[in-house]
């Protein structure tokens, strides 16, 4: 059988031609259930995007580009990966092309397949796509996640199951015997790896550990979830992200109850505003430059012949104790546990 074409696509997927051509070429112009449909059809398949042919005579100019895919560029996690990506690609003589999915896995995907052909290598940082569509890029390009494991990818990462370890141990030893965690996104891998590192670690030292959400990773999802904290008469909150532990502080301080007077908070990345709130914030501090400079450095040694260790590469993360962690308070008591696990 020849490659597949935009037709047999179509007719894998039950749509019109011209509606793949839309999805690969401007997926703002199809319906999102429609788009997954012709992405799962084309990986059946096996169809690929042909790259646009130069015109007759053009000089063949190398690449020399990578891609970074982010989630959400007005979130400041991502500020200090992308100063460490951008220079090391600058260092390497390379140029950065960034990308921003608004947390969706359909526009991760569907900005990944349109920038695949004009690039050298990706580096796509927390991917919210599942590992089978990471496993499709990596086949065709080098690929280095940030945030999340595949055994294709060349991957590196935080060590978030010892950072959180260290916060529940931290909390432990100012008295707290209940936990709540206020999860991240749904299709966050890091926010599954959190959360059981938690529980493992409450296990061990004989703690009640909780769990509310999903919330998207914002200020703003952090104040709706103080609500919930407050209704589980949480002593003690670790949650997702540092965005949303301030969400959490604020909505909490806005019911009356005091931070860290009453309620705990510990976050997670050490993002600027943690030292510009009050109280400023307690977290786990993720090396964000590193982590940033590395994967970039990675995929463009990967790009020129390296051979990846396939080992994932773990950075050390320390605990930062500021003013939003305080030894337990009285006034919210301790009764047994309650609320939803």
């Amino acid at each position: 059988m020849g490659r597949p074409t935009i037709y047999d696509v179509a007719r894998e997927a039950g749509v019109a031609p011209s509606t793949v051509s839309r999805a690969y070429a401007r997926p703002g112009r199809v319906n999102a259930d429609t788009a997954d449909r012709v992405f799962a059809a084309a990986d059946r398949l096996g169809y690929r995007v042909r790259p646009v042919r130069r015109s007759a005579g053009a000089e063949e100019v190398p690449h020399k580009a990578i891609a970074l895919v982010i989630a959400d560029v007005t979130n400041p996690f991502y500020g200090d990966i992308i100063k460490g990506a951008y220079e090391a690609a600058r260092d390497a003589g390379y140029q950065l092309i960034l990308s921003h999915t608004n947390e969706s896995p359909r526009v991760e995907r569907q900005t990944i397949e349109q920038e695949l052909e004009q690039v050298d290598g990706v580096v796509i940082a927390s991917s919210r796509m599942t590992d089978s569509a990471l496993r499709m890029v990596a086949r065709r390009k080098p690929v280095v996640l940030l945030n999340r494991i595949i055994p294709e990818a060349n991957c590196v990462l935080n060590d978030a199951e010892r950072g959180i370890k260290r916060a529940v141990e931290h909390l432990a030893e100012l008295g707290h015997e209940r936990i709540t965690y206020v999860a991240g996104p749904e299709t966050s891998w890091s926010d599954g790896v959190r959360w059981r590192a938690l529980r493992q670690a409450a296990a061990e030292l004989h703690l009640d550990a909780r769990r509310v959400g999903p919330y998207g990773p914002t200020v703003l999802a952090g104040l709706s979830a103080a609500l919930r904290v407050a209704e589980l008469e949480a002593t003690a909150v670790q949650a997702y992200n540092d965005q949303l532990a301030i969400g959490v502080l604020k909505g909490l301080r806005q019911l009356g109850i005091g931070v860290p007077e009453q309620v705990s908070v510990v976050g997670f990345d050490n993002i600027i505003f943690d030292e510009l709130v009050e109280p400023q914030l307690t977290t786990i501090a993720s090396p964000l430059y590193r982590m940033g400079f590395t994967g970039m450095s990675n995929c463009i040694a990967i790009t020129q012949g390296a051979r990846p260790s396939g080992q994932p590469l773990v950075l050390p993360v320390r605990l930062v104790v500021r003013r939003s962690t305080a030894r337990v308070s009285g006034r919210r008591g301790r009764r047994g546990p309650s609320g939803p696990r």
